[in-house]
């Protein structure tokens, strides 16, 4: 056998299995940025099950703007990058629902919602008020 075809094999035997490294390395990347991407949107609904019933209450059968409460989100209970950072709205909420308890729990999470609209906003309506003229608490 010719010594220019076994180096010449040999050297292709090598790019095959480079390719083959870089491959595997680009889709432990590819998979490393997907994992942490949806370990970090996990939070963006605090508590999936509420937010789904405040949509229901207040969007579904209701006078807010869906796209308003879409773009606001977690918003609509917390405040800055925490999920542990609740607005005013979120710690009267948070008072009265345990998100591991009541969170399979839609008719609590309307009775909490309803008992929240008579408390007063930090604008000094009430959050039914504020609601009913189609504004997020």
């Amino acid at each position: 056998m010719d010594e220019s075809f076994l180096c010449s094999s040999r050297g292709s035997f090598r790019r095959k299995q480079n390719m083959r490294k870089d491959r595997l390395l680009g889709g432990l990347i590819v998979a490393t940025f997907v994992g942490a991407f949806l370990v970090s949107a996990s939070p963006a609904f605090a508590v999936k099950q509420f937010y789904d019933e405040f949509k229901e209450v207040y969007v579904n059968k209701g006078s807010l703007d869906g796209a308003a409460v879409a773009k606001a989100k977690c918003n609509i209970c917390h405040e800055g990058k925490s999920k542990k950072d609740k607005n005013a709205y979120g710690k009267l909420l948070d008072k009265l629902l345990d998100r591991k308890k009541d969170a399979k729990n839609p008719e609590k999470i309307r009775q909490a919602l309803a008992a929240v609209e008579s408390e007063k906003s930090p604008s000094g309506e009430t959050y039914g008020e504020l609601i009913k003229e189609g504004k997020l608490p």
